[in-house]
């Protein structure tokens, strides 16, 4: 089987963009549910910390169980009607037993989940950088989710995904070990250095812990040297889709905006693509 996925290109990244599409839908539980789970944890810690009475409530629902249901109507979602962009469309963006709208982010997430995973595919081969920047990019697109609601870069993903990293440099399935920790450190401190210098200056917070460790990430999975590019990027995207965000919304500038989805925009990019870009840098200001 992998040897006909490997001879043709364009079939394994079909098969990746359909999976995408599978996982995507599962990706939409995880970015409604998570911010949940780990709230109702935190509760739960802060008051055994406090030596407070525990407070009866029922847990959140889990990632896998129970089925999904209508937030509207509470009705469960039959699996016909859970068909990856299929079903919004056929359903025309509502319940199928209230009429209430269903929000365009869950055929939105499902549809990027599939084009970032076939395209993976496509670009690395049905191999093991293919398989674990598949997983990469889908943890990605979980936790942008998860930060655009909360502002919240959950450790629950990012910790993983560092070890995961460190783990593959093992194999150097993208960059030897030695590289991998530097980069690993390198990513984390640069963004803590960064906080750190802000808030002595002006006395506030600019980003949260979770933007240092996913620059880590980035950090274990490409090495330091990408790193600059990262920054770059995201501080560059950031600045202007965030004011054009806060503007639009008629917001003022004090207002906090999550900095993880430019962070993962700008790493996948820099995974893919950061050789080609840095080298066109150099070319261009005649550094090389």
């Amino acid at each position: 089987m992998l040897d006909v996925l490997v001879a043709y290109p364009g079939l394994a990244a079909a098969g990746a963009g359909i999976v995408g599409l599978m996982v995507g839908s599962f990706l939409n539980v995880v970015i409604a549910r998570l911010p949940a789970r780990i709230e109702h944890e935190w509760r739960s810690q802060s008051r055994e910390v406090l030596e407070l009475e525990p407070v009866e409530e029922a847990p959140p629902p889990g990632l896998v169980r129970p089925a999904s249901r209508c937030p509207h109507c509470n009705n469960p979602i039959r699996a016909h009607q859970n068909i990856p962009v299929v079903s919004y469309l056929l359903l025309g963006g509502k319940c199928a037993q209230c009429k209430a709208r269903i929000s365009i982010q869950y055929p939105l997430v499902e549809l990027l989940t599939g084009l970032l995973s076939a395209y993976v595919i496509w670009h690395f081969g049905p191999t093991v950088q293919g398989a674990s920047m598949l997983v990469l990019t889908w943890f990605l697109i979980a936790m942008s989710g998860v930060d655009i609601k909360t502002q919240l870069l959950p450790d629950n993903l990012t910790l993983p995904l560092i070890w995961f990293g460190l783990l593959l440099s093992l194999w150097s399935v993208f960059i030897p070990a030695e590289a991998a920790i530097v980069g690993a450190i390198a990513g984390y401190m640069s963004l803590w250095t960064v906080f750190q210098l802000f808030r002595l200056v002006t006395g506030k917070q600019g980003m949260g812990y979770g933007d240092f460790k996913l620059l880590a990430v980035f950090g274990a999975f490409g090495g330091w040297e990408l790193l600059p590019l990262i920054i770059i990027m995201s501080s560059l995207v950031g600045a202007v889709v965030g004011s054009i965000a806060l503007k639009m919304q008629g917001a003022d500038r004090q207002t906090p905006i999550p900095f993880g989805p430019y962070l993962a925009i700008a790493g996948w990019i820099g995974l893919i693509w950061g050789q080609q870009l840095i080298g066109a840098y150099l070319s261009f200001a005649g550094l090389e």
